[in-house]
């Protein structure tokens, strides 16, 4: 289970602000990514508060909602455009949301846990964590955060590109959704750096 171990061991390095860092939809073929970064008050704690893997659909949105209304909870979460995506590729472009968030949160965090590995160029001190969502409260409430702006875009996207079904698999490569794309072709909202969008355009021209 989480906890607030690593925050304690930065704050009392002289760290002021903690903030954990996480992504979701790295993965997709299709949809943003979505990056979220959130500090949380010192002496945090949470009976239920998990990597948002672990968390069934229905504790994720109680949590965002939680989470996101408590007054001493700081937190920024951004959005990567497909077309940044496509540009400078999925791991750039994950980067650059994360730098971009810990740069817009207020109060402006010193140091930051990453879930995962670390982020070139990151703009103050990073301690990466593999799995970190399973390690650290900070990076849990930031993959809650994440994921679930995430969802929620990807449930309207759903109903501006019918039949490809991004309510139910979120863009994630399924069968279903490789069937669908090999119906309908890709909307404007596919991944065309990611191989399989890449490759059907090559078979459609």
């Amino acid at each position: 289970m989480p906890s607030l171990d690593h925050e304690h061991t930065l704050l009392a390095s002289g760290f002021r602000f903690v903030a954990g860092v996480d992504e979701a939809g790295r993965g997709p073929l299709a949809g943003p990514v979505s990056v979220a970064a959130v500090i949380l008050p010192r002496g945090f704690s949470h009976p239920r508060l998990n990597d948002s893997k672990q968390l069934s659909e229905k504790r994720r949105e109680a949590l965002y909602e939680e989470l996101t209304a408590h007054p001493d909870i700081h937190w920024h979460a951004e959005m990567v455009e497909v077309a940044e995506i496509d540009r400078i590729n999925i791991l750039q472009a994950t980067w650059s949301g994360m730098r971009r968030c810990v740069q817009a949160l207020r109060p402006k965090p010193e140091a930051a846990l990453i879930d995962g590995k670390p982020v070139r160029d990151f703009p103050i001190h990073q301690l990466a964590l593999v799995k970190g969502d399973s390690l650290s409260y900070s990076i849990a409430a930031a993959s809650i955060i994440a994921k679930v702006r995430r969802d929620r875009l990807m449930l309207a996207m759903a109903d501006r590109y019918p039949g490809y079904g991004f309510e139910i698999h979120k863009g994630y490569p399924t069968l279903a959704h490789r069937q669908a794309l090999k119906r309908l072709g890709p909307c404007p909202e596919h991944r065309r750096s990611f191989a399989p969008v890449a490759q059907l355009e090559l078979e459609l021209i």
